[in-house]
């Protein structure tokens, strides 16, 4: 099968041809470049509506052959981009009389680093200008493990280089300045395995809106004043904050799933800092990790080829009257036709609290050590190689102190954790009471659901976030021990409540069978004991995912 594929969903008017036969790509781009700012939508569509017919044209021309079906992208993107690439692919499948097929463009990021490297149900990190967000294949669809709660990550750092007069793309410029900078403090902010850049990139406009420009070229400056930071600096230290955040979520989910396998998609993917962190993530837990070569990471109709001819194999086309593009297509919407119904959760891994029971080893979790020694657990929040020192000092610091005082204050509400028996801080290292038989993810049913539920609205009550309360988070014996509060903080704000919930809920779709009935008894559990504002913030928080 030969397939044509056209990509424009923002700035990169492509074309591709994939031959299944040969497993050869033939792409072709034509990217928009706008002299200043962002993406003008208005702009990059007229870009599109040129480009668009020439490399398509010349794709076929390099390909040579019959084609057997055209693949578009369909969506997440801008409306008016994705409208000229629509109109596009409707003319050529009907010309040629040849099946249609629309791609979610960021399954395609996905599904191309799985096509790539050969793996069975990877983890993919997606990460690009529009997003930022973890999917792993089960029940039939991409989950959403965890995402951006604000903006993606292409579109922070290019805010921030917008901040500096600097031109789009930023993130190569800030790749570049880095590179002579040295380490500061930023915001660092992670919740389960969601996350959220808005703050980070407020404090770095912050650190450099008092320096000046001496002599610098863009991209390469020498900004400083006398309370202002160094761009360099800045730039350093922004990556080292953002990609140690992806990276972390990651492993979260690693842990979570059980997988070990983990693909990178998106045109950020391209930064050699951030692939690095995330290879070495991976070596560390014994996973494996693949990033794709650059012309499949940035957007491209090559990717968009390669899983239209899945889909095309599997019958998965569209009419005419059914192919209206969708500006705010999430990859949880798409039904995945291509794919037998394996999942991402293939096995337990042992959680950051996780399964202590007859160990005979220590086990690794997504940040810590446990063992257990004459029945008492030993937890050890492990150095993570891919963190500058400085800021990984002082998340285990911080994480340690704070697990153990809110295992502390959360029993004092009325809420069963482990007792606290010793603190290492120097160490980052807890000895604690063992409790449960096993996690909650491996006894889960609605009953434990709405228990957790009301342990939580208990927490909150007290102002009290747990900040990580997934299925391997909560110890399951003669009742439910919450574990591993390292994310916690305190908080009375509705929002940070939600998110709470918001957590638990990705971790049960993500995972388990039958989400649905066991969210409805969590959220019952909840609501008997707690504060209906914060399940109204629920509400708002799953819409306020990407492309809602």
């Amino acid at each position: 099968m030969r397939v044509l594929g056209v990509e424009g969903t923002a700035w990169c008017a492509s074309a591709a041809v994939h031959d299944t036969e040969t497993d050869q790509t033939l792409i072709e781009s034509d990217a928009y470049e706008p002299e200043s700012g962002g993406i003008h939508p208005r702009e990059a569509a007229e870009h599109m509506g040129n480009a668009i017919p020439r490399v398509i044209e010349t794709a076929l021309q390099r390909a040579n052959g019959d084609i057997d079906a055209v693949a578009f992208s369909k969506g997440p993107g801008l409306g008016p981009c994705l409208r000229v690439v629509g109109t596009a692919a409707r003319a050529l499948a009907g010309t040629l009389d040849v099946p249609l097929v629309g791609v979610n463009h960021m399954v395609a990021h996905l599904e191309i680093g799985r096509h790539e490297s050969g793996f069975d149900s990877p983890v993919c990190l997606n990460a690009s200008g529009a997003n930022a967000h973890l999917l792993g294949f089960h029940d039939g669809r991409y989950r959403v493990l965890g995402e951006t709660m604000d903006t993606g990550v292409g579109n922070a750092i290019d805010k921030f280089t917008r901040h500096l007069g600097w031109t789009h793309p930023g993130g190569p410029k800030v790749e570049k300045a880095a590179k002579d900078g040295e380490y500061v403090d930023l915001p660092y902010v992670v919740k389960g395995m969601d996350f959220s850049f808005s703050g980070l990139m407020s404090a770095a406009k912050a650190a450099v809106d008092d320096a000046t420009a001496s002599e610098a070229s863009e991209g390469q400056s020498e900004h400083r004043s006398d309370d202002g930071t160094p761009v360099e600096d800045v730039c350093f230290s922004l990556q080292e904050h953002v990609f140690a955040m992806l990276t972390e979520v990651s492993e979260r989910a690693l842990s979570l799933t059980g997988s070990d396998e983990l693909v990178l998609g998106g045109g950020v993917g391209q930064n050699a800092r951030l692939r690095e962190m995330l290879a070495e993530m991976c070596e560390q837990r014994g996973a494996a990790f693949y990033a794709p070569e650059p012309r499949f990471l940035r957007d491209n109709a090559g990717m968009i080829a390669v899983l239209g001819a899945k889909m095309a194999a599997a019958g998965d086309t569209l009419d005419i009257s059914a192919s209206a593009i969708d500006p705010n297509f999430r990859p949880d919407e798409v039904s995945v036709t291509w794919r037998e119904n394996e999942s991402v959760a293939v096995g337990h891994g042992v959680a950051d609290g996780a399964s202590m029971s007859g160990l005979s080893a220590p086990r690794r979790g997504a940040e810590a050590v446990v063992d257990v020694q004459d029945g008492v657990v030993v937890k050890r929040r492990l150095p993570k190689g891919y963190r500058h020192p400085a800021l990984d000092a002082t998340l285990r610091r911080d994480r340690t102190v704070l697990e153990a005082r809110l295992l502390s204050e959360a029993r004092k509400a009325g809420v069963p954790t482990p007792l606290v028996h010793d603190v290492d801080v120097p160490e980052a290292t807890l000895r604690l009471q063992h409790v449960g038989d096993s996690d909650l993810a491996d006894a889960l049913t609605a009953e434990h659901a709405r228990e957790l539920g009301g342990h939580l609205a208990r927490l909150h009550d007290r102002g009290l976030v747990h900040g990580d309360p997934t299925t391997k988070n909560v110890r399951v014996g003669d009742r439910l021990f919450l574990v591993d509060f390292g994310l916690g903080y305190h908080s009375g704000h509705p929002e940070d409540h939600a998110m709470d919930l918001h957590v638990f809920e990705g971790s049960v779709a993500g995972t388990a069978t039958d989400s649905a009935a066991i969210c409805r008894a969590f959220e019952d559990g909840y609501a008997a004991v707690g504060d209906d504002v914060v399940l109204e913030r629920l509400a708002g928080i799953r819409g306020r995912g990407r492309y809602q």
